[in-house]
């Protein structure tokens, strides 16, 4: 439904760390906010909160995309720099 994945990234500090919200119905039909959130390449974490309404979810959705671009993270702003690997 309403898909937002923001990034931060800092190479410099080793940081690349991936933010994505997502809202989608149960099988009850109820709304629920998915969020996943981690380090670019892991599976990271995962919570669902089911919700009773879709205009809801989707103010708690506007909420959390608010505060993760007030800690810096931004949509496409994925891997402007790549640190190389060092393969010994």
């Amino acid at each position: 439904m309403n898909e937002i994945i923001l990034y931060k990234t800092d190479a410099a500090k080793n940081i690349f760390r991936f933010y994505h919200l997502d809202i989608q119905t149960d099988l009850f039909g109820s709304p629920c906010l998915i969020r996943q959130w981690g380090r670019v390449g892991k599976a990271g974490q995962m919570k669902t909160v089911p919700f009773p309404t879709l205009e809801a979810a989707e103010q708690e959705l506007a909420k959390y995309q608010h505060l993760k671009s007030n800690r810096g993270y931004k949509p496409n702003a994925l891997f402007s720099t790549v640190p190389e690997l060092e393969l010994n």
